[in-house]
């Protein structure tokens, strides 16, 4: 009889991780970011595009409402037009918000998830900057 314990029953056999995707497309994570990028710009069409079209309409099929007069010579059309500026700012500034805070920060964390330092050639080392030096601005201008 030997000192040693049983050996344990290796019946099942062992199962290897799965490789790394190897294409960022294949990754959970860049789709959630595409889906968050999805949502969001689909609502932000519909509300321009529904607004846009409302204007349209209603200047079409019901010119007398939109010739009431609100304020002086401001009619409900004037103001309605003027509106539609305010909403494509607003879309425009929910837009860049939006990217900032939720789709940015995915995508520079994918982004370091996918690049490793060691992997890389000369890693650590900084690039050599090549060719002229950029032109420098004068006091408060531009360089184009």
């Amino acid at each position: 009889m030997s000192d040693f314990p049983p050996r344990p029953d290796l019946a099942a056999p062992y199962a290897a991780p799965a490789p790394p995707p190897q294409h960022p497309s294949e990754e959970p994570e860049f789709h959630a970011l595409r889906r968050a990028q999805y949502r969001f710009g689909f609502r932000a069409t519909v509300l321009s595009v529904s607004s846009f079209l409302l204007y349209v309409l209603l200047s079409g099929f019901a010119p007398v409402v939109m010739n009431l007069t609100l304020a002086g010579r401001m009619t409900l059309g004037l103001a309605l037009g003027l509106a539609q500026f305010a909403v494509m700012g607003v879309t425009a500034w929910r837009y860049v918000r939006h990217m900032r805070t939720r789709v940015d920060p995915a995508a520079r964390a994918l982004a370091r998830g996918r690049h490793t330092p060691a992997a890389s050639p000369g890693a650590g080392v900084p690039p050599r900057a090549t060719g002229p030096a950029p032109a420098r601005a004068p006091e408060g201008g531009r360089t184009w």
